[in-house]
């Protein structure tokens, strides 16, 4: 997948890590944070600009306006598959 240079996709390890806990409730409000088992971030210049969180019985996937239509959408989608 080709994403724009400057964003990566990474699968953090849970619990989240405050920062990237902060930036997770930021993108998707409604998700239970507490019973995540699975996340995978985009971060572009070292900012949190897109989420796809699982849970038990859900999902949520959020990537901020300007950064939508660019692949990252399905890149989070593809590297949550892989588990």
């Amino acid at each position: 997948m080709n994403l724009p240079a400057r964003v990566r996709v990474t699968r953090p390890p849970l619990p989240l890590a405050p920062a990237l806990r902060a930036a997770a409730a930021r993108l998707c409000p409604d998700a239970p944070l507490e019973r995540l088992n699975a996340a995978a971030l985009a971060i572009a210049g070292g900012a949190v600009m897109g989420a796809r969180l699982r849970w038990d019985g859900g999902e949520a996937t959020f990537v901020e306006t300007g950064w939508r239509g660019r692949g990252i959408e399905q890149a989070l989608e593809q590297e949550l598959a892989r588990t």
